[in-house]
């Protein structure tokens, strides 16, 4: 298979994963909804570059010592659980707001804090370091070059932050959010259990 080959291929498997379901698309959402289009981008920004963790390490062979040590999986897995019911905890303390209808977006709250949001669900994701570990070990060849196993990298995480990005922009629209707030703390509580739903699949998987 050629290097070419190898893109496409990693290309579909990664646009069937970044579309499913998980942690990385609830905050995303959360964000998008709770403070527009703009803070749910930059929570986007935050999950690419979670991506280019994984990537650096999955190059450098460090993927497949975490695999191998137990403990240290672990770790990371109880890290992504204890963050995700720290974020679900605040969905279910969130006391109801008095409905108000968007006219135009405001920062609520800070690039960094939006950044790290995104950045912390996915980089300390467990089930994120499998994935890559499985797209170097099965589609990449041995024979690879390292600079092209950069350029897959770089790939995945781009194309990470544009996913979720027109995520992002789609339910961050002024008619989407003033929807969410009419009924802001039914969507927190939801997205709280969804959010304790994911934690526990991380803690059993």
């Amino acid at each position: 298979m050629s290097y070419w080959g190898e893109l496409l291929t990693i290309a579909g498997i990664h646009l069937l994963a970044v579309a499913s379901p998980g942690p990385d698309f609830a905050i995303v959402l959360r964000q998008s909804l709770r403070f527009g289009s703009n803070t749910g981008r930059e929570t986007a920004i935050g999950v690419g570059t979670g991506i280019l963790i994984h990537a650096t390490y999955s190059v450098l062979g460090f993927g497949l010592l975490i695999s191998k040590y137990e403990w240290l999986y672990n770790g990371m897995r109880y890290l992504a659980a204890g963050y995700l019911l720290f974020l679900a905890y605040q969905g279910f303390k969130a006391k109801r707001v008095e409905y108000k209808a968007v006219q135009s977006e405001k920062r609520e709250i800070s690039f960094k804090k939006a950044f790290s949001k995104g950045f912390l669900v996915n980089a300390f994701n467990p089930k994120v370091t499998l994935f890559f570990l499985s797209i170097y070990t099965a589609v990449v060849s041995e024979s690879t070059p390292f600079s092209w196993q950069v350029v897959y990298g770089i790939y995945m995480a781009v194309a990470t932050m544009i996913w979720f990005s027109i995520v992002a922009t789609l339910f961050g629209q002024s008619q989407i959010r003033n929807w969410y707030n009419r009924y802001n703390n039914i969507f927190e509580k939801v997205i709280a259990i969804a959010l304790t739903f994911l934690a526990i699949k991380l803690i059993w998987g």
